[in-house]
């Protein structure tokens, strides 16, 4: 046989060499988690108990989605027929760019938000045309709509926003739909419960609206990757020939209907959230840092130039935040996750330590 010259092998398509990559700063996370907007503290204790009664047996079987889907579209009174079940949002993220966008399409996206989204829209063949938000990271409504053109096929809006907390009427949602009725507008709902104003009510009567939901915020189930979208029939048709079969496991599947029942727990934990998120923004605002007003389970602060340093010291004292500095318009910015009111007077000592230390440390140099 005669020689073979090594090569580097098969390559992937220049879209997926060419996509934006995202890294989680995951890892060792045995510390106040305050930096994926998860639920802190655990899941419903009713969740709990259907998964100490799975057996064995149940994993053999492959999943079966529509029971549940059944039950998940009767809690958000819309038919079965208008409700997805996906692994995560970001899968429903995913299906529904891979179902609309195409060559010559355009995505169009405020920012700074979920870096996902342009994260998906880069594998595909569309355009993604952004939209800065002001300094004040208030909802650039006004910018959006004059950014959408014929070739805008998808306008992807985070209600609330991460990470600046702010969010959109109910009556700008309705203006984008009908001034672009050609495009998907998804409304992507992911901290609902902390909100607490939806889209879902305007299915009917906005054909081109999409909303996605999450179980990994307050129900407390990221570890089970459970998203929800809601939408017309007929454009859940289409991503229903998108997605996978599978991709929501049984073991999910399984836990959803206890998740969604147990109400009691739902709204305290929520209730939780929002009052230690006033508590901590009292201590934001006493620590002399500007913050943005938030309606989610996060607050994000500007430190300044000094953002990893802060970063840095608030994990070394067992308080994990997210910096977020590489997103449009946020250099000097870190967001904090809001757990319990027991949680966050905890981070809050740390934050004043930490905000302490770091000034006394600038004055010596002076």
């Amino acid at each position: 046989m005669g020689d073979v010259t090594a090569t580097a092998g098969p390559q992937p398509r220049a879209r997926v060499q060419a996509m934006k990559e995202y890294h989680p700063p995951l890892g060792c996370r045995d510390a106040l988690r305050l930096d994926f907007n998860e639920n802190t503290i655990a899941c419903s204790p009713a969740v709990r108990e259907v998964l100490s009664q799975i057996s064995a047996g149940d994993l053999t079987r492959y999943p079966e989605r529509e029971t549940v889907e059944a039950q998940v579209a009767q809690h958000l009174r819309v038919t079965p027929e208008q409700v997805l079940l996906t692994n995560g949002v970001d899968e429903a993220i995913h299906v529904l760019f891979q179902t609309f966008l195409d060559s010559g399409d355009e995505l169009l996206l405020p920012v700074p938000t979920y870096t996902m989204y342009e994260v998906y829209a880069s594998a595909t063949d569309a355009r993604i045309v952004t939209v800065q938000a002001g300094d004040d990271l208030v909802f650039p409504f006004k910018a959006l709509l004059d950014g959408i053109s014929p070739r805008t096929k998808v306008i992807a809006l985070a209600n609330p926003n991460s990470p600046s907390g702010s969010v959109i009427t109910r009556e700008q949602i309705i203006t984008i739909a009908q001034r672009a009725p050609h495009a998907v507008i998804l409304v992507d709902e992911a901290y609902f419960h902390f909100y607490g104003e939806t889209a879902i009510d305007l299915l009917n009567s906005i054909p081109n609206l999409v909303v996605a939901r999450t179980f990994s915020k307050a129900y407390g189930l990221a570890g089970l990757r459970v998203g929800v979208l809601a939408g017309s029939a007929e454009q859940m048709k289409w991503m229903r020939r998108v997605i996978s079969p599978y991709s929501v496991n049984s073991v999910a599947l399984a836990c959803i209907p206890a998740a969604l029942n147990d109400t009691d727990y739902l709204n305290w934990y929520v209730g939780e959230v929002l009052a230690a998120r006033k508590e901590f923004e009292s201590a934001i605002d006493a620590a002399g840092l500007r913050r943005w007003s938030s309606q989610a389970n996060f607050v994000l602060a500007y430190i300044g130039s000094e953002h990893r340093d802060f970063v840095r010291r608030m994990n070394s004292a067992g308080v994990l935040v997210r910096d977020r500095s590489n997103d449009p318009g946020c250099d000097g910015c870190v967001r904090v996750t809001i757990g319990t009111r027991e949680q966050m007077r905890l981070a809050a000592e740390v934050l004043k330590e930490v905000i302490g230390l770091m000034r006394n440390g600038k004055e010596k140099e002076a």
